[in-house]
């Protein structure tokens, strides 16, 4: 089967989504939403933040810059779910820090929860595209960078289709999709696919890790080997002349 990120190609200008009248609407889904489920879920918040409080002691949130629509920062905020760096203690990579009541955190994905506060301020919705490092900004080629359209989400189409087991690649390919496509009946779909995948714990981190693995950026593809033929004609100059092309953009190349 081809994954969702073959033949995407990023080109120099990519065409930008237009607002959408369903944009307006979904910032009240939005609000509604958030406001719900943080006056339904009060006890089960207070709950938590008691149990990491009791284990992993403070601060109980995890709070950490990321970009959000149009690459502008806030500030999102998590429940904690690893204990502090700590060379002296060998508490170093995220496997080293992260505890059992932090795995179960994140395996039921209540360490999600505080970003419903992040939804009422405007920062987030409740569906899309996932917030990901400042740090990747700068390596996201234009195509990538269209995830940054619309508000990051507590969940989104890439959250349903294999999260953290997918390929990078395949997590912007569905980001784009739902750029493109965004709508509430996408977004009700992708709301109740998350209670399932949320249930079956399916994807929490990718294969080989605990979380995920960095993203350090789409790396070109190498020039093709040329065939083998008669040796060129030199060059005016006398030098030997080349048939090699220039590396140039990744524009019209297939991706997989």
């Amino acid at each position: 089967m081809t994954s969702p990120a073959a033949c995407l190609a990023a080109e120099p200008t990519m065409p930008t989504s237009r607002p959408r009248r369903y944009d307006r609407v979904k910032r009240v889904f939005d609000v509604v939403g958030a406001a719900t489920a943080l006056v339904v879920g009060a006890p089960l918040l207070a709950g938590v933040a008691l149990l990491i409080l009791a284990t992993l002691g403070r601060p109980v949130f995890f709070r950490q810059v990321r970009p959000g629509r149009d690459g502008e920062l806030f500030e999102m905020v998590k429940f904690r779910t690893m204990l502090k760096v700590d060379p002296a203690r060998g508490l170093v990579t995220d496997a080293d820090r992260l505890t059992p009541v932090g795995r179960w955190l994140r395996a039921s994905s209540l360490d999600e929860l505080p970003e419903l506060w992040n939804v009422l301020r405007g920062e987030m919705s409740l569906v899309g595209p996932r917030p990901h490092l400042v740090k990747y900004l700068e390596i996201y080629t234009p195509w990538q960078a269209r995830r940054h359209e619309v508000r990051p989400g507590i969940t989104g189409l890439a959250q349903v289709r294999g999260r953290n087991e997918l390929a990078w690649e395949d997590k912007f390919a569905y980001d784009i999709e739902y750029v493109d496509n965004r709508s509430l009946r996408l977004d009700l779909r992708i709301l109740v696919e998350t209670v399932r995948v949320v249930l079956r714990r399916e994807g929490i981190a990718a294969p080989g890790a605990v979380t995920w693995h960095e993203f350090t950026g789409t790396p070109t593809p190498p020039d093709p080997v040329p065939a083998a033929g008669p040796v060129p004609a030199a060059a005016p100059d006398g030098s030997a002349a080349t048939s090699r092309r220039p590396r140039g953009d990744l524009a019209g190349r297939c991706r997989s």
